[in-house]
């Protein structure tokens, strides 16, 4: 009765017409802004800042908000359509979305990424809802050797994610690690492999990383000659519908998507782009014919877009009733909030029931927002797909220029963008997957750092790792899932028939 009774409340906060405007602007914005390549929540969300000085609180989280979780859905568009993914948590549908485009199924691809994001943004906000004081209790429980354990099963998981043998994931997933130890030591302010180059101490720009691997080196690749061209379908309601089949493989994988997404965005320091990354790895497992993954399965769009439309609405658990920001974006919020005299905190559900509920009602309403924008124009999009490529590719590359650009206002970030173009093309001509890499430069620092914490806390001694119930657990799986990945590619390179 008292969960009706704040619904309720909710719903007459989130129904006020300058509520709703709010909510619709931020949802149009952050469409936009994961559209276009390399902008970002992030950026946009800094630029609409100042604007909420004269905003009231609930105004101000509602649109910012709206931006955030708009981006996840805009990001997929341009991941599909042309390989270039709108933020780091679109990468992974660039691995079956594009591939699909070119098969001439680009509407069905941007329909079944809009329905996963529906379903996942609501199973998350159903969660929310529900058990948002127990999961910010469970959130509470991950400390640092938690959070190493988790990221360490992750890295492992990521050596899956890609359609080649699980040994090159494995090394491109170092790869990603080396390339995250780049800039400044944390604890020590000691330069690690910046070879003397001072644009190089923040580390490399993931920005310009993700654009590079993805974006540049698919287009090097098609100015090549490389690539088929690409099939364009006529767009028709019926058209952009998936089969029966189709969506008989979708709707598992958008449960498993959206639990694992609700669960990982809940964790303090952990957001939509690991929840994406995992749950492509699981799907990929579970699938009866993996090696359909990498060439157009749907499962490999419904459940990383259901996982990452799921975190991001969880990902408000940790930081409205701890305080605790999961990623750059929720502290932004966070200062939104502060800037309007309200402390984050486990005393927010309550002292602010007002707030905190019309934000929970009106993430359902934009989420029904955004799929009334998204589906009509499906059509628009695909439309893309007939322009001639000899126009379509330099568009392309001003476009990321601009975007990555746009991040650090730093022409030494075109020039890293290009060099990392080249080394994507190459890993390509040398059949390597780009999005394990993607995934170990995200979660290498991560991994470090709280092993670093962790051992400090217990002035060096490892066996805490194994001393603490949640951890262990979760390094037995690791290993566990190490030794079946070795296994696999020992009987398989065995049964090989030699030349």
């Amino acid at each position: 009765m008292e969960l009706f009774n704040n619904l309720l409340l909710g719903l007459q906060v989130a129904s006020d017409p300058a509520i709703l405007w709010f909510c619709f602007l931020g949802v149009f914005l952050g469409t936009a802004v994961g559209v276009l390549p390399g902008i970002g929540a992030l950026a946009a969300i800094s630029l609409l800042l100042p604007m909420t000085y004269h905003m009231s609180p609930t105004s101000a989280i509602v649109m910012l908000a709206g931006v955030y979780y708009g981006s996840q859905y805009g990001g997929s568009t341009a991941s599909i359509l042309m390989n270039l993914p709108g933020g780091p948590a679109s990468a992974v549908t660039c691995l079956d979305g594009y591939p699909m485009a070119k098969k001439g199924k680009a509407g069905i691809a941007l329909f079944i990424t809009t329905i996963a994001s529906l379903v996942g943004a609501m199973i998350g906000l159903l969660l929310l809802v529900l058990f948002s004081p127990v999961i910010a209790e469970v959130g509470l429980k991950f400390g640092p050797a938690e959070l190493f354990a988790m990221m360490v099963m992750g890295l492992v998981a990521a050596s899956s994610i890609g359609a080649g043998s699980p040994v090159k994931g494995l090394a491109m997933v170092v790869m990603g690690v080396l390339l995250g130890m780049v800039g400044t030591d944390v604890n020590t302010g000691i330069a690690r492999f910046t070879f003397d180059i001072p644009e190089l101490m923040d580390g490399i720009n993931l920005v310009a990383l993700a654009m590079g691997l993805f974006g540049v080196s698919e287009v090097v690749r098609n100015i090549h000659g490389q690539d088929e061209t690409q099939k364009v379908e006529s767009v028709t309601l019926r058209s952009m519908i998936p089969t029966r089949q189709e969506m008989k493989r979708s709707y598992p994988a958008m449960l498993r998507g959206s639990a694992l997404g609700s669960a990982l965005g809940a964790l303090p320091g952990v957001g939509p782009s690991i929840a994406a990354f995992m749950s492509y790895a699981i799907e990929k497992r579970v699938a009866k014919n993996p090696e359909e993954f990498g060439h157009g399965a749907v499962q490999g769009i419904s459940a990383p877009e259901s996982a990452n439309n799921a975190a991001a609405q969880t990902a408000f658990v940790p930081s409205l009733s701890l305080g605790i920001p999961g990623d750059a974006v929720m502290a932004i919020m966070l200062g939104a909030l502060i800037i309007h005299g309200i402390t984050p905190g486990p005393m927010l559900i309550t002292e602010q029931p007002e707030m905190f509920w019309g934000l929970v009602v009106s993430f359902a309403i934009g989420n029904i927002m955004l799929v009334l924008l998204n589906i009509p124009t499906i059509g628009i999009w695909v439309s893309l797909l007939r322009i001639p490529f000899t126009w379509l590719y330099p568009a392309i590359l001003v476009f990321v220029a601009l975007g990555v650009y746009s991040v650090n206002n730093n022409h030494f970030d075109i020039y890293m963008v290009a060099v990392l173009g080249a080394l994507g093309y190459l890993l390509m001509l040398l059949r390597f997957e780009a999005a394990p890499l993607l995934l170990g430069y995200i979660l290498g620092p991560m991994v470090e750092e709280n092993l670093r914490r962790t051992l400090l806390i217990s002035r060096g001694d490892p066996s805490v790792f194994f001393e603490r119930p949640i951890s262990a657990v979760l390094l037995y799986v690791t290993l566990a899932m190490l030794a079946w990945t070795m296994f696999k590619f020992v009987r398989g390179s065995l049964r090989r028939p030699r030349v």
